[in-house]
């Protein structure tokens, strides 16, 4: 293939089914989330006519969802690429689907029960496959294969399988299995392997200082077997990795995406970028030269590229000069073609229209729910230390301190979130703390005394943190000094409860200095049904233990009984 062969026009169509763009899962441009990334319908409906060939959804519901795959299949008047970051079901992105346990909660599992571990995540790649197909998507952008054995990792945190290969290996691989008995496409991601940073690639370049012997051992392991198992596609990381390159990052990287992927590692499938506007890649390199760079290192696909048409521009100006042979192109366009050939025929509409979430995988999400949970339980009564005779149990308001990270508004605690109502429906009061609102802190470089309590109130305090690694957050939630508040309360005895959602590393820490008296739990999961079942039994322990009834009240109000530890 030459550009004679093409002509101008063709090449441009041609190049431009290599792009994947952002689109919002709602109808209506005033409706996007995030308007720097996600492409207006105009622009969208431009692209897709000229040839563009995926589009990645964020947001909406899952019916919406639907809408919107047809409508960009119709402008597009070929087959294309429809993919999201369901990472942790459907309905982590579009409300109405199943809201998975983050894949953590599957690693954690897998220590004690590695069987039951290894069906559960064969069932969740079964769950995504199939709500993403009713949705109208016809490619999964997960697993996540890299090995969080980092526990300052800002961005894969709770993403990951595990925190060891053998771990990440065996439940990508039953994901991969789940998933592919459902026609759609997979993805392995982030190669060569993003588990072992303390930085964010969304907002700079990381550098993982690592041997190639210690990569294979470790990083490289699970994208073996997931090649091994045939996935489809393998999207790479926005990492310096010196041992394998030393001046271009992975995603630039020949020796990353030609020679190691698929010369040594064998894999015959699609290779796509990250997103190309996240600051590892962005603030280094123009629109068009990143996409450049990345298609002559040896990726097929262009996800998200800064400037759809600089991008399109760029490329047809390399391969029309030779800078990229002609047959790179030929091979990219084949290897887009056999991925889309191979995925089944989506599920007959009619059929899909009411039915986004089974009855079989609402159970399968509540299980996983249930199995993931974790509870510190206190002392059985007679075990406790006595209240002291000469203190008496008065009314009080136990106030309920909710701190939560992540971008508004925020998916996890709606208005009806159980951590707000299960707490409220026993007399608590509730205070939300977010990053961008109330400040729980009076001075955070204080050990003895970080917390401002003047502004929490005077009741005892049921403490529930919403902690995990998220993008752009650069880590910020988790290096809140949350031991030293936690000790602040101990020690003055107000400390009622602890409930900490998202990262066991935060969890680890802060149970670990806990009295036997004060119930704590947690969960993966930060989703409302994380929330109602991790409440109900730390809500129950909470009256078992720590509450009486105060007959000179309501019937929801009770008495702290308060315990000399």
């Amino acid at each position: 293939m030459n550009a004679g062969e093409l002509g101008q026009g063709k090449l441009r169509e041609a190049v431009a089914r290599l792009l994947v763009v952002r689109a919002s899962g709602h109808a209506t441009d005033r409706q996007r989330r995030y308007p720097r990334w996600e492409l207006s319908n105009h622009e969208l409906e431009q692209l897709l006519g000229a040839g563009v060939g995926g589009v990645i959804l964020l947001g909406g519901t899952a019916t919406e969802l639907q809408q919107r795959c047809r409508t960009f299949q119709r402008w597009a008047g070929q087959p294309i690429l429809l993919c999201a970051d369901v990472e942790e079901g459907v309905g982590q992105r579009f409300e109405g689907a199943s809201w998975l346990v983050p894949p953590m909660a599957l690693g954690r599992l897998h220590r004690r029960a590695p069987r039951q571990a290894v069906e559960l995540a064969e069932n969740y790649g079964r769950c995504c496959g199939n709500q993403a197909k009713r949705c109208g998507l016809n490619w999964v952008l997960a697993p996540v294969c890299d090995v969080n054995n980092n526990p300052d990792n800002p961005v894969i945190n709770v993403r990951a399988w595990g925190e060891d290969p053998n771990t990440v290996g065996e439940l990508t691989g039953a994901f991969q299995r789940g998933l592919a008995a459902t026609g759609v496409l997979g993805c392995a991601k982030h190669f060569p392997g993003h588990g072992d940073t303390a930085s964010d690639s969304h907002l700079e370049l990381p550098l993982l200082q690592h041997s190639r012997e210690r990569l294979e051992s470790l990083e490289l392991q699970p994208f073996r077997t997931l090649i091994q198992a045939g996935v489809s596609s393998v999207m790479t990381a926005h990492l310096l990795i010196p041992a394998l390159d030393e001046q271009w990052p992975a995603t630039l990287s020949a020796n990353v995406l030609t020679r190691l992927l698929r010369d040594d590692l064998g894999f015959k499938g699609l290779v796509v970028t990250d997103a190309l506007v996240m600051e590892a890649i962005a603030a280094r390199y123009g629109a068009g030269e990143a996409a450049v760079l990345a298609f002559a290192a040896g990726a097929d696909l262009i996800l998200m590229p800064a400037d759809a048409v600089a991008a399109i521009d760029a490329l047809c100006d390399a391969l029309l000069s030779g800078r990229v042979p002609m047959a790179r192109l030929h091979d990219s366009l084949n290897r887009r073609q056999a991925a889309l050939q191979s995925i089944q025929l989506p599920l007959d509409s009619s059929d899909n229209e009411h039915t986004i979430e089974t009855a079989e995988e609402r159970t399968l999400s509540l299980e996983l729910v249930k199995q993931s949970l974790e509870i510190a339980s206190p002392a059985i009564a007679n075990e406790l230390t006595q209240p002291n005779e000469s203190s008496q149990a008065n009314p009080i308001e136990v106030i309920n301190l909710i701190r939560v990270d992540g971008v508004l508004p925020c998916p996890v605690l709606p208005a009806d979130a159980p951590a707000i109502l299960l707490p409220k429906a026993l007399g608590f009061q509730s205070l939300v703390s977010h990053p961008l609102g109330i400040s729980p802190w009076a001075n955070p470089a204080d050990p003895a005394a970080p917390l401002a309590l003047d502004r929490l109130g005077e009741g005892p305090l049921l403490l529930q943190l919403f902690v995990r690694g998220n993008p752009f957050q650069a880590n910020r939630s988790a290096r809140e000094p949350w031991t030293n508040a936690i000790k602040q309360l101990i020690g003055l005895n107000r400390l009622f409860g602890l409930a900490v959602y998202g990262s066991p590393y935060v969890w680890e820490a802060l149970s670990a200095l806990l009295p036997r008296s004060i119930p704590a739990a947690y969960s993966p999961g930060q989703m409302p049904d994380a929330q109602q079942e991790l409440l109900q039994q730390l809500l129950q322990q909470l009256k078992q233990h720590r509450l009486k009834p105060d007959p000179a009240s309501t019937p929801s109000r009770f008495a702290i009984n308060e315990f000399t530890d």
